[in-house]
């Protein structure tokens, strides 16, 4: 169950595909990390708040399924959606668009950091009093 999402749309540039001129598998990954900082962003959050203070969100985990090829100049939307969060990390479910069919589909699962790398709660953070209430949310759903 998704707690939150967005919607990001972007084109495929020419540089994005392979010699066969379809999107190379890696920059679904790269799509992933736009539509989660655009859901941040709209969450009135950008990513620069959380590094600001000393806060990073570590990938530990990365799946993407490939439905149907995307090709250069295609226009796709990216549906970014938090399935959980708390206090030590979150993971996210994306769907990639054209129209209506269903091109690809993936997951990330985050774990937050300090500045040095090591895991870190978010409670201990300022930041936590914006996220609260995400949480919150998540919890009546």
């Amino acid at each position: 169950m998704r707690l939150l999402s967005s919607k990001t749309s972007l084109r495929v540039r020419y540089s994005e595909t392979d010699q066969m001129g379809i999107v190379y598998h890696a920059n679904y990954l790269v799509w992933f990390e736009v539509g989660r900082s655009e859901l941040f962003r709209e969450l009135n959050l950008p990513y620069t708040q959380f590094e600001e203070q000393g806060l990073g969100l570590a990938v530990i985990e990365a799946s993407c399924r490939y439905r149907k090829p995307s090709r250069y100049d295609d226009e796709l939307v990216i549906i970014t959606g938090i399935e959980h969060m708390s206090a030590r990390g979150a993971s996210f479910s994306y769907s990639v668009y054209r129209e209506e069919t269903l091109m690809a589909e993936g997951k990330t699962v985050h774990v937050f950091v300090d500045k040095d790398g090591r895991p870190a709660n978010v409670r201990k953070f300022a930041i936590w009093q914006l996220l609260k209430p995400i949480l919150e949310k998540q919890k009546n759903v």
